[in-house]
């Protein structure tokens, strides 16, 4: 977990670089370009600038260019605005997030619609056996006492079911 002035300094750079790089970078290369999240080192040596990049791979690839060639007008705007003795160095990393989100939508936009198609098969479908093929408590009637078993004879024990000792 970092600690509260790393994640300051964090947000600040996250803050002075989109300002940048909306106001004063004028690459053509540069497309449309959002910093989504700042990570900065425990010893606010290293800044990783996480970014997306509304556009194909053409222009993902030239933004990528452009912010590379920027790092350095970037890096001394965030020392001189920062005003810490040593500038964090800013790498740059294409955030993955967004596109990952997008794989994920589409896997559970397939995976309803495999419900939907089981569900619609499963329609009109009906038990194989019985509807209800468990007993009930009050279905038990028929099950008490068979008659053909008679009662033992006064005084006599009972060894095994349906014999009498001394037969």
């Amino acid at each position: 977990m970092a600690s509260p002035r790393v994640r300051r300094v964090a947000d600040r750079i996250q803050v002075i670089v989109a300002e940048m790089l909306e106001r004063r970078i004028k690459d053509p290369r540069l497309g449309f370009v959002t910093v989504t999240d700042v990570r900065v080192s425990g010893d606010t040596q290293q800044a990783s600038i996480f970014y997306t990049v509304l556009g194909e791979e053409e222009e993902v690839a030239a933004s990528a260019a452009a912010l590379e060639s920027a790092k350095g007008v970037l890096r001394s705007e965030v020392a001189k605005q920062l005003g810490m003795r040593h500038a964090p160095s800013l790498a740059f990393v294409h955030d993955a997030l967004p596109d990952t989100a997008r794989h994920i939508d589409d896997l559970l936009a397939r995976a309803r619609e495999s419900d939907a198609a089981v569900a619609a098969a499963a329609a009109g479908a009906t038990y194989a056996g019985e509807p209800d093929p468990y007993r009930k408590p009050h279905e038990d009637d028929d099950l008490d006492e068979p008659d053909d078993l008679e009662e033992p004879a006064a005084g006599a024990d009972r060894t095994a079911p349906g014999r009498v000792r001394g037969e």
